[in-house]
């Protein structure tokens, strides 16, 4: 009997491709944590300035919830309020984290999957346990390019530091596990410590971002200092908020 399988070579020696790939893809999913059992009315205008504020981000992006704050979040009607008010406003509301069993029921009833994610790492344990300078010795995957990165790019440095020699342009994207250097102005999107890392720092030598992020937490282009603008500049976390300093 013949073999019809795509793989099988042909008499005229010519390989027919398979009819699908499998291929992994490197995606950023924004995070709204809950913090209330209840949503009220002033969660939902907490919400929608959000929204308002941030909306280059989250708008056309996909999202989850995540319920580390509230494992007592039990009620069918709360959720249903939640996700229906998110869809709503043209968010792309796919999934849950940090959830209970109990959640996790509940959020497959809305269409809504679970996402597991690896955990945030507090600050203080972080700095402990890994010291900056053997970190950046020992990480194999480093990542250098020695160009601007255009409009619509996008650049990942998946398991260490991105370092990039130029410019970085209005709407295009640049994460990194680990730090993000920029030898240029960076007018896109810089996303360090993707994985969870709270000690990863974004550098730049003239800021003009759209947005900064470090391990989930975020500033937009309408909340950086206009004094901090087309500054060499250095973006950290403390104490749970992401900072912007002037380099001399």
């Amino acid at each position: 009997m013949q073999d019809n399988d795509a793989r099988q070579l042909p008499t005229g020696g010519a390989v027919r491709a398979e009819p699908i790939q499998v291929r992994g893809r490197f995606l950023t999913a924004i995070a709204i944590r809950i913090e209330v059992d209840s949503p009220d009315a002033r969660f939902f205008a907490a919400l929608d300035e959000k929204i308002r504020s941030a909306a280059n981000l989250m708008v056309g992006a996909p999202i989850l919830l995540d319920f580390e704050k509230v494992p007592g979040f039990a009620s069918r009607d709360h959720l249903g309020e939640l996700v229906r008010a998110i869809r709503e406003k043209g968010l792309l509301l796919f999934g849950v984290q940090n959830v209970t069993p109990e959640q996790q029921a509940l959020a497959e009833e809305f269409g809504l999957i679970q996402v597991l994610v690896g955990r945030d790492t507090p600050v203080q344990q972080a700095r402990a346990a890994s010291p900056r300078r053997s970190r950046l010795v020992a990480q194999p995957g480093n990542k250098v390019i020695h160009r601007h990165v255009r409009s619509g790019q996008l650049v990942v440095a998946e398991r260490g530091d991105l370092t990039i020699i130029g410019s970085v342009a209005s709407g295009a994207e640049v994460l990194a596990s680990g730090n993000i250097h920029i030898y240029g102005t960076l007018r896109g999107r810089a996303m360090a410590g993707v994985e969870g890392d709270t000690n990863a720092r974004i550098f730049c030598s003239k800021l003009e971002a759209e947005l900064l992020a470090i391990a989930g937490l975020f500033k937009t282009s309408e909340t950086i200092h206009p004094d901090l603008r087309r500054c060499n500049v250095q973006a950290f976390l403390e104490d749970e908020t992401l900072h912007i300093e002037r380099l001399v």
